[in-house]
């Protein structure tokens, strides 16, 4: 099945054009005609059967025929990591957390973060293509990027986790998930959370976790976080 991905299809319309843009794609690269039939999701868990009946590669027109909705995780994961010195690091975290499963994003600013501005377009267009390629009905949540400090500031009901590359007393983040459970994770940037930035989370009730033996760039320390999260709820 190929996916198209529109936040704006509604469940109560018969009928839904596409942009000037996906139009092109749909008719002039795709070669899709009238009558084919169209998988479209509006990332809010919503699966729609159309039929193309208008092939304008300007405002291409599809009928709804059926709808199908898929039910929510019964977790939410929600990883808040510093954005890598280079962006295609941070691209490809991106791309393949959605592909396993993931349902918040933030980008933290933190003392030692090299990047320090973040555009968030391209990184959101590199979501929706992933949740296009994976299958998904559900698109993850992209925050804009934030200060660590304001981050903390923020309340959150569920787990709450800091990833950290200090020698101080840490479990495993396998044995401290709690399936069925709202998880928050922290990764920090490639030189790591700086000693205040541990305390500021310790104070905030964060528990200290390690995702291995070895010292993980930031990008995969994101994903093993990610599947290590999945992996446990789906046993």
């Amino acid at each position: 099945m190929q996916l198209f991905y529109n936040p704006l299809i509604s469940e109560t319309e018969k009928s839904f054009v596409f942009d000037k843009e996906e139009s092109k794609h749909i008719i002039k690269v795709l070669r899709k005609k009238e009558r084919d039939i169209l998988f479209v999701t509006n990332g809010l868990g919503s699966l729609f059967k159309t039929e193309i009946a208008l092939a304008s590669d300007s405002k291409c027109t599809v009928t709804i025929l059926s709808l199908e909705k898929q039910e929510p995780s019964k977790y939410h994961l929600h990883l808040a990591v510093a954005p890598t010195k280079m962006n295609e690091r941070y691209e490809w975290f991106l791309e393949k957390a959605t592909e396993i499963g993931i349902q918040e994003i933030t980008p933290i600013i933190c003392e030692h973060s090299e990047r320090k501005i973040i555009k968030t377009d391209r990184f959101q267009k590199i979501i929706e293509s992933a949740v296009k390629q994976s299958l998904h009905f559900y698109i993850p949540k992209l925050n804009e990027p934030i200060s660590y400090r304001d981050f903390l500031k923020k309340e959150f009901n569920g787990q709450k986790f800091i990833a950290h590359c200090e020698e101080t007393d840490k479990k495993t983040l396998k044995s401290q998930i709690k399936k069925e459970n709202d998880i928050l994770i922290l990764i920090g940037p490639e030189g790591d959370f700086s000693v205040k930035e541990i305390q500021m989370a310790l104070d905030n009730k964060f528990i200290p976790v390690s995702l291995g033996s070895t010292r993980l760039r930031t990008e995969t320390a994101a994903i093993v976080a990610c599947h290590s999260v999945n992996f446990l709820n789906d046993l």
